[in-house]
């Protein structure tokens, strides 16, 4: 069952970070844990954010109170369309290119 105070709360947020990023956002609905779920975002510029809804169907109902175009998976066409910066490619590459590591001494 969606909490519609939450989903409403949630589509704030994602209209407000559509905004904030190019004027509007895709996204991708992926179950995490507990039954909680992970709305991915990628904003008109290339900036992208999460944001997590308590279920599936909250979630769904907050994307669809903002209005933005919801993909079945984070694929290629999605993915293309994200900028990185050097933070998330040094985070990607962790030590191996002498970036933070993921270890809890590197945080």
């Amino acid at each position: 069952m969606a909490d519609n105070k939450q989903a409403a709360k949630l589509a704030k947020q994602i209209t407000a970070f559509a905004q904030s990023h190019g004027g509007s956002a895709e996204g991708q609905l992926a179950h995490i844990a507990r039954g909680t779920t992970r709305i991915a975002l990628v904003g008109a510029n290339g900036e992208w954010g999460n944001l997590v809804a308590r279920s599936h169907e909250t979630a769904k109902q907050a994307a669809e109170l903002a209005g933005i175009t919801l993909h079945d998976d984070f694929d290629g066409e999605m993915a293309a369309k994200v900028r990185t910066g050097p933070y998330e490619w040094s985070r990607m590459a962790g030590i191996q290119v002498g970036g933070p590591g993921n270890g809890p001494a590197d945080n």
